[in-house]
C-alpha cells in the first residue's frame, strides 16, 4: 500500500473508526491497540485497488475486537476488564455534550448485539447500508430491517423511561 495512501486513509477515518470501536470495547487502551492494528492491517494487507477501504477498516476493527473477545471469554468477561473507572468520565460523555444526545446515547447501549452496531455505523460512522452490509457480512435488506428495528426499540425505551420523543 502507497505511504500517502496509509496517511490520507488514517487522517481521513481514524476518529470515527476509535469511535466504533470504543463503543464496542468501553476501554481507551484496547481501543487505541485495536485501531493501530487496523491500521497495520491496512499498510500490510490492503490493495491500493480495493474498492471500500472504508467498509474494510471498520470490518477489520471490528473482527479484531471479536477476536479479542474470544481470547478473553475463558480468562475474565470482557465488559469487566475493559470497563474505565467509574471516577474518571468516558471519552463518549466528555464528546456528548448535550442532554438530548446523552439521552440518546443511554437508549443506544439499551439496545443488543447488531442492532446496536447497525446504527452507531449508519449515524456515527456515516456508512450507507450497503457498507455496512459488508462490514457485518449481511444483507443490505437485513441492514434496512435491523436500522428499523432498532429505531423502534430505541423508541420504545425512551417512552418507557418517560424521555420525550
Amino acid at each position: 500500500m502507497d505511504k500517502k495512501l496509509l496517511k490520507e486513509l488514517y487522517s481521513k477515518y481514524y476518529k470515527e473508526l476509535y469511535l466504533y470501536i470504543y463503543s464496542l470495547s468501553k476501554n481507551r487502551e484496547i481501543t487505541e491497540d485495536l485501531v493501530q492494528e487496523t491500521f497495520l492491517k491496512a499498510l500490510l494487507s490492503l490493495s491500493d485497488s480495493h474498492t471500500n477501504m472504508r467498509a474494510w477498516l471498520y470490518m477489520v476493527g471490528r473482527n479484531l475486537y471479536f477476536n479479542l473477545a474470544k481470547k478473553e471469554k475463558g480468562k475474565e468477561s470482557l465488559d469487566k476488564a475493559t470497563s474505565t473507572p467509574a471516577n474518571e468520565p468516558s471519552m463518549i460523555e466528555r464528546i456528548i455534550e448535550n442532554e438530548s444526545r446523552r439521552l440518546c446515547f443511554e437508549a443506544l447501549q439499551s439496545l443488543q448485539g447488531v442492532k446496536k452496531e447497525v446504527l452507531i455505523l449508519q449515524y456515527f460512522g456515516g456508512l450507507s447500508q450497503k457498507e455496512i452490509a459488508a462490514t457485518l457480512h449481511i444483507t443490505p435488506e437485513n441492514v434496512r430491517v435491523l436500522s428499523f428495528r432498532a429505531k423502534k426499540e430505541l423508541r420504545k425505551f425512551m417512552e418507557e423511561n418517560g424521555y420525550e420523543i
